[in-house]
């Protein structure tokens, strides 16, 4: 899920903004594996567990431009399930 994630990152105007859980979840493997560059703010800032409500992306990495090539072309899913998002999420 974190590459599908990718991939859709690079059809995307950077820096994005993410909300949803899961997507955050992804944003958060995508930057502790150094694939992008990314801030994930915290629920409360007190808390050291706290799980993020938001996250923006601000670009992908070398890294991550390299695996994007290494996965080829987006899938049609992909390229679909992106369209839907924007209507919905600010990413």
């Amino acid at each position: 899920m974190p590459l599908l994630f990718l991939m859709r990152l690079q059809h995307v105007q950077l820096p994005v903004h993410v909300v949803c859980p899961e997507e955050i979840r992804c944003v958060s493997v995508l930057a502790a594996t150094g694939l992008v560059e990314a801030e994930i703010a915290p629920r409360m800032p007190a808390a050291p567990y706290a799980p993020s409500r938001l996250a923006t992306v601000l670009r992908i990495t070398e890294s991550g431009l390299a695996e994007i090539v290494k996965m080829g072309e987006v899938p049609e899913l992909v390229k679909r399930s992106m369209q839907i998002t924007r209507r919905f999420r600010l990413m």
